[in-house]
């Protein structure tokens, strides 16, 4: 493997992809996870150990998983055995035991590094649980995947889950430099151009090279690509986005976050990033009607109005017309009053319906139907509100067993505002009326 930081050392030969020529050969090399291989970081704290214990590797494609496993097993001299998980089954992992299992005898331990090893069921990832323990091997997985989501508590007790971070745009950078130095010759990029590769691989260290190879290949004598030549020439990668997992969960987060932060300009960001991954505009549209209640509730009762709306509105016209109903939507939101003053009171309520059981009505508000129900005082006193001064009787709705309750407390934004007015206007009036 190269050495990138010496040019002497340069590895020239073969046919093998730039990313691979590349390879670090020291984990100090490793670029972009400096929290975990720089001076003080928890791998070389591990390395200096003489110890590494199993270890599970999360984090985005080509951030260096694979790589910095490899180096592991010739720091602390461990024999490096590699499977994925999406090829491998259980008698596969069998012989790589048995094979472990041989080499210990011999005296030497076995990293066994597992690639996608999310991609295990249960029973699989069960099967390294002994072997974890007697030491035959020790496991390095990755995973794309939340572990905790991902694997089983099993496996997550024995080993120490490590994030690797996407790179950042100086690490990208820097792979490129080191590229440019390996290949003896400069990018066909203006700087702009450089920038926006950069961007264009989305944190992943292997793409940058792979899309810096396909420069090479496309570029003609002595052509520079500016921004948009470049976009012409490598098209885009796809965002790093599965519906079904992080990176949904992680982008509607923070789309609901910034709603309720009433940042409208942060919240189209993510609302587009959604979009342009090819997330379904109809989660979003339920998505924000949930925001119009639960953020804002009757701070702005037209917030739900207008969610509905462009949810309707999107399912009229379609993509891409109505994807702007739901991006006024998002705007609307975003500036609106925000409260969660009524979601915090059905939650109390519910919290006080459960706790206080089959209790009954005060009898005064229950209807009467039979002579019986009459006898026992149903509907007595019964005092219609619409009779009453300002169509308010003051009297008691309450359960005895209960007695008045505040749940609802609206603050002085919005409409709440004017709500909260009412409610203690009310409240006064049934202090005079000596309820």
């Amino acid at each position: 493997m190269s050495d990138l930081f010496a040019a002497s050392g340069l590895d020239k030969s073969g046919p093998r992809p730039l990313a691979d020529r590349l390879r670090p050969t020291t984990l100090a090399e490793v670029a972009g996870q400096e929290h975990l291989t720089g001076h003080d970081g928890a791998l070389t704290r591990l390395v200096a150990s003489g110890s590494l214990g199993s270890l599970i590797f999360w984090g985005p494609p080509g951030t260096g998983k694979t790589t910095v496993a490899r180096l592991l097993a010739g720091q602390v001299d461990l024999g490096f055995e590699q499977i994925s998980a999406i090829f491998s089954g259980i008698a596969d992992l069998k012989k790589v035991f048995e094979l472990a299992r041989g080499r210990r005898f011999g005296g030497k331990g076995t990293l066994l590094f597992v690639d996608e090893i999310h991609r295990f069921n249960r029973a699989q990832l069960d099967a390294f649980l002994p072997v974890m323990e007697d030491g035959t091997i020790t496991l390095v997985g990755a995973t794309t995947e939340n572990p905790s989501f991902a694997l089983n508590a099993a496996l997550l007790s024995r080993a120490r889950v490590l994030t690797f971070k996407s790179l950042d745009e100086g690490s990208l950078l820097f792979l490129l430099g080191r590229a440019e130095l390996l290949e003896n010759r400069s990018l066909p990029l203006t700087p702009e151009a450089r920038l926006a590769l950069a961007r264009f691989a989305d944190g992943d260290g292997r793409a940058v090279l792979t899309l810096a190879e396909e420069l090479w290949r496309a570029a003609k004598p002595d052509e520079v690509f500016d921004e948009a030549g470049l976009a012409e020439v490598i098209q885009r990668r796809a965002p790093i986005y599965d519906k079904a997992q992080d990176g949904h969960y992680n982008l509607i987060s923070a789309l609901h976050k910034t709603i309720r932060g009433s940042d409208p300009d942060a919240a189209l960001y993510y609302f587009a990033r959604m979009l342009d991954a090819g997330e379904d505009p109809r989660f979003l549209a339920r998505r924000l009607v949930r925001m119009a209640v639960e953020d804002i509730g009757m701070a702005d009762p037209q917030a739900l109005l207008h969610a509905r709306a462009a949810a309707e509105t999107y399912e009229q016209l379609g993509s891409p017309e109505g994807e702007l109903a739901l991006a006024n939507a998002v705007i609307y939101l975003a500036t609106a009053p925000k409260s969660n003053a009524a979601y915090m009171a059905y939650k109390a309520a519910v919290r006080a319906a459960k706790q206080g059981g089959s209790l009954m009505p005060p009898k005064t508000i229950l209807n009467a139907p039979t002579k019986l129900m009459k006898e026992e005082g149903y509907g007595a006193d019964y005092s219609y509100d619409h009779d009453a001064p300002d169509a308010f009787s003051g009297q008691n709705y309450w359960p005895d067993a209960l007695g008045r309750q505040r749940f609802y407390d609206p603050p002085e934004r919005g409409f709440e505002r004017e709500i909260r007015k009412r409610l203690e206007y009310w409240e006064k009036l049934r202090r005079e009326r000596g309820e």
